[in-house]
């Protein structure tokens, strides 16, 4: 049963006047329950007393955080018919996606509590003393890295599960020992409540504090703004556009006190194709790339929106295939009609470019949150020339860039701005894949991809999912993957300290049998 209400800790609370439904876009329809968006007051009280659990939970033990995880992946089992029932009305995707989604949610909740228990997380240091060290004594000193405090999470708008109300903000945030504020996602409010109930019966269950998890909804930004602006709130997790990502890290940076914001902002994800690929299977290659263009109607981050290659029969030959396959896969909804309206007015716009050629057809008759699925191409020069040609669009496009020479490949890389990902089609001995052109793809991206497709993000501690502006605001850190944690940990030192006053971790004994490296040795 959806309520339509936020959860403020552990209650259920609507005071706000605000309200609005959620869309399906499958049949174009409302949905049923109002949902109220959270009131100034009802925002107070969630940042409060998070920051009161705050006290208490950065001293609940890795063990029962682990504990505490789980349990949120079992409660999430418990009720899967229910979350694929509201899932698939409020997005328009089908079931087996959710199923899916789902699963990956509660892999990560369980991949955050192995990381709990194994302790390498905290990255503990100590360095012991030299008191007779000449000219100056060397101190007793331990590292180990802390939560930095209540967190706000943005519920994305294209992964209800796995990037939003338990996905992997909060499930790193919580492994840490940060409580989350979930700001939800107001296209998956009904999703968002469910999870916010399974997530509040396992902190019950578990014993943690009231505040360790809050859920606000939310009609438009006011919410998310007052949330970032809150003293109390000491970090940001973001997964969506350009423009909400710099506005968030914009009033982050003006408080009185900064916070950290790391926003995941979107990406084109260049692909670039060599010679002999092309010439081993370019058709094969034009299926797997007609395929990762369309899947999930082109609404995943790591979407691949540029194809790049030489001027050539071949490539002539893969692009004619590539539109071929395109135009045969049928069209799937979109999220949203806000969406498949900012889909529409981006193809639009780089339909009036004069430089761009669009090669597909629109052969079949649009239907409302059906997307066309478009392919264009354009010269290398003038795809450096028009900065605008890098503009994400969100949905199922790409766009091929020919080159004539590999300095006008190395001229295009050189053009991009950050992105998640850069994906290189070659076999090895390919004599145009030299080392200046993967050194310069490496300066750009967070992940380059051998032979692979850019979209799937493996949820795994070697997952780079992050890169340079745009693509995050901080290209040191993943969004995915179990260092994701460090978003939300700070390093403190504690000096000459007496055995009994340290944290465990830091203790001569090592009571909780954790890695740490000591006087530079990991033992």
């Amino acid at each position: 049963m959806i309520s339509g209400k936020n959860y403020i800790g552990d209650k259920l609370s609507s005071t706000s006047s605000v309200t609005f439904k959620t869309f399906n876009p499958l049949i174009n329809l409302e949905n049923d329950v109002i949902f109220f968006e959270a009131s100034d007051s009802e925002i107070q009280k969630a940042t409060k007393i998070a920051s009161e659990a705050f006290r208490h939970y950065k001293q609940v033990s890795a063990e029962d955080r682990a504990r505490f995880l789980v349990q949120i992946s079992d409660e999430l089992n418990l009720i899967s018919d229910d979350i694929v029932n509201i899932y698939c009305k409020e997005t328009g995707l089908p079931e087996a996606r959710c199923l899916g989604e789902l699963g990956r949610t509660m892999n990560q909740l369980k991949s955050f509590a192995n990381l709990l228990l194994e302790g390498s997380f905290q990255e503990v240091s100590i360095d012991t003393p030299i008191p007779d060290r000449k000219p100056i004594s060397k101190p007793d000193l331990r590292k180990m890295l802390t939560p930095i405090g209540p967190v706000v999470v943005f519920g994305a708008s294209n992964f209800p599960l796995a990037y939003s109300t338990a996905g992997g903000d909060t499930a790193s945030a919580l492994a840490a020992g940060c409580p989350v504020i979930l700001k939800s996602h107001p296209m998956h409010a009904g999703t968002g409540e469910l999870v916010s109930a399974a997530i509040i019966r396992a902190a019950k269950k578990t014993n943690m504090p009231n505040g360790v998890f809050s859920n606000l909804n939310s009609k438009g930004i006011e919410v998310g703004v007052k949330l970032v602006n809150s003293p109390d709130i000491k970090a940001v997790g973001f997964t969506g556009s350009l423009k909400g990502g710099r506005a968030i890290y914009d009033l982050a940076s003006k408080r009185n006190h900064p916070i950290p914001v790391f926003a995941e902002m979107g990406s084109v994800n260049p692909v670039l194709i060599f010679p002999k690929k092309l010439e081993k299977g370019y058709d094969e290659l034009a299926k797997k790339f007609a395929k990762s263009i369309t899947i999930g109607s082109g609404q995943f981050c790591t979407n691949p929106g540029v194809i790049i290659s030489f001027e050539s029969e071949t490539f002539d030959l893969f692009i004619n295939k590539l539109v071929e396959e395109i135009e045969q896969i049928s069209p799937s909804c979109m999220l949203h009609p806000n969406i498949y309206s900012a889909y529409n007015s981006g193809i639009q716009k780089i339909n009036k470019n004069k430089n761009v050629t669009k090669l597909t057809n629109d052969k079949i008759k649009p239907e409302i949150n059906l997307p066309t699925h478009v392919i264009s191409s354009v010269s290398a020069k003038k795809f450096v020339e028009d900065k605008s040609l890098q503009n994400e669009i969100f949905g199922p496009c790409s766009l091929i860039i020919k080159c004539k020479n590999t300095d006008e490949l190395h001229e295009v890389i050189e053009s991009f701005e950050g992105q998640l990902t850069g994906t290189i089609l070659a076999e090895s001995n390919d004599i145009h894949l030299t080392q200046k052109i993967i050194d310069a793809l490496e300066l750009k991206v967070g992940r380059i991809i051998f032979n692979g497709v850019p979209t799937g993000v493996e949820v795994c501690p070697s997952m780079t999912h992050g890169g340079p502006y745009p693509a995050s605001t901080d290209s040191r850190f993943t969004a995915v993957g179990t260092n994701s944690i460090k978003r939300w940990l700070r390093p403190v030192s504690f000096q000459d300290f007496p055995q009994n006053l340290l944290p465990d971790e830091l203790k001569d004994n090592n009571p909780l049998n954790i890695m740490r490296s000591i006087d530079g040795i990991v033992k």
